[in-house]
């Protein structure tokens, strides 16, 4: 329906589906995945019918398409779900090991809802039935659902609220019962420091038997209210907690549930932010902030890296860093400027050595309403052919400008298999205009 900028292969068409979505239409790498290539077809989930609200939020549902990567045609999108005004309640898709389809949508300190397709997905199918799926857990917050080892699912998610911990549950049964830890693995404010608070990450390891989570760290200013407590002394003032800082890092053994850090070192759980401080902190960035939290992608020995977006002169400067460890010591390249510190790329390894690193970028620092609040800009692909020391910017891959003039674009993702590997040549994204309503489009770069 419309192609990339001419920086782009003249083959990559970016295909516009999805319509009158609002924030986190389609999410950032908290909660995921978004997508499935299951016998040929891709099916995908997001927010979108809304319709506008009072306070400019929007009443979305939780949308079902797929679509025929020969043809290069959608199916017609279909409601699975209630409305709502919360975009946490954004779905997920993942395909088990009978080709069942399942969705997971209304998870945001909720049991959510669990939908499976009413029989496996076979080969050309474009419409699916639904059915209720057994319940996960009582308190669901940002899942994240892969494929792991000995045809496992295991899924990643905050328990409670902000100052929630954090876990996993673990199924052998295409989703019928679901078993976790005896502990959970991160509770940072555990041990008495008031409302302190993480958001992470996580992505397995290839052979599904360990679970990479990155996390930052943050005081959620919950209770005990006192004007000094969100006082940034790199900066000289108070800020909000928007602002999260730090990164660390844990390995999460899925066959015994043995918690490591990147030595190698066991670790007690769940993790508070005083033993986090000690034994997990990877990158003390001194004050510096950020509002999303990483992405994680592995090196070809199967080693975390990360891409992270920080503040810097001020609280509104941004540059995207490059993160992975070398001779045991972590390391951080520049990569180039951000203009907002909630913007989601997305970071990969590909077969040729080559690092690409696909980023929302802008001039200055994106201000505005509901839906700028959260970032948006322009997409570029910037490589690395020397293992990450350094970076230049190879692709524009916004699309067209004259037929989207003044969008913000956000939150690019990778498309997925069901065993969790990556389809190359595909990458979704979300983008709008308008600042106050919910009017966003999805978008497929399908190369």
């Amino acid at each position: 329906m419309s192609i990339a900028a001419s920086e782009a292969s003249s083959s990559s068409a970016i295909l516009e589906f999805g319509s009158n979505g609002k924030r986190n239409m389609l999410y950032d790498a908290r909660q995921r995945p978004q997508s499935v290539l299951l016998h040929g077809r891709l099916y995908i989930v997001y927010n979108g019918d809304a319709s506008a609200t009072k306070n400019g939020k929007g009443n979305a549902y939780p949308m079902f398409i797929s679509y025929d990567p020969q043809s290069r045609k959608f199916s017609k999108p279909v409601r699975i779900g209630p409305k709502s005004t919360d975009h946490h309640y954004s779905p997920i898709i993942w395909a088990d090991e009978s080709d069942y389809l399942h969705v997971l949508h209304g998870c945001h300190r909720t049991p959510g809802v669990h939908l499976v397709s009413s029989k496996p997905v076979a080969a050309g199918v474009i419409d699916v039935k639904w059915k209720k799926a057994p319940g996960i857990a009582q308190s669901i917050s940002y899942p994240t659902v892969y494929r792991i080892f000995d045809d496992k699912e295991v899924m990643a998610y905050r328990v409670d609220g902000h100052t929630g911990s954090w876990t996993y549950r673990i199924s052998e049964d295409n989703g019928k019962t679901w078993t976790g830890p005896k502990k959970d693995v991160t509770d940072l404010n555990a041990k008495g420091r008031i409302d302190w608070s993480s958001y992470r990450t996580v992505l397995p390891s290839e052979d599904g038997k360990y679970l990479h989570m990155v996390y930052t760290d943050y005081d959620d200013y919950i209770t005990k209210k006192t004007p000094d407590r969100l006082f940034n002394p790199r900066y000289g003032r108070i800020v909000d907690n928007e602002w999260k800082y730090n990164l660390h890092y844990v390995k999460i053994n899925l066959q015994n549930h043995e918690v490591v850090n990147a030595d190698g070192k066991a670790l007690k759980t769940p993790i508070d932010i005083n033993y986090s401080m000690r034994h997990c902190l990877i990158w003390n960035t001194e004050w510096r902030g950020a509002g999303i939290p990483p992405v994680i992608a592995l090196e070809p020995k199967g080693e975390p890296t990360f891409l992270h977006i920080l503040s810097g002169t001020d609280l509104k400067t941004h540059s995207y860093y490059y993160v992975r460890r070398e001779n045991g010591k972590w390391l951080q390249t520049r990569i180039c400027h951000s203009n907002h510190n909630w913007n989601g790329g997305y970071l990969v390894h590909g077969a040729d050595g080559v690092v690409r690193a696909y980023l929302i970028t802008g001039k200055g620092y994106l201000e505005g309403g509901y839906m700028d609040g959260r970032g948006g800009g322009s997409i570029e692909e910037w490589i690395s052919e020397d293992k990450g020391n350094t970076w230049r910017m190879n692709r524009d891959l916004t699309p067209d400008r004259k037929r989207y003039p003044r969008w913000r674009f956000n939150h690019i993702q990778p498309v997925g298999r069901p065993n969790g590997g990556i389809v190359g040549g595909m990458l979704l994204f979300y983008g709008w205009k308008d600042n106050e309503s919910p009017t966003a489009k999805a978008f497929l770069l399908h190369e």
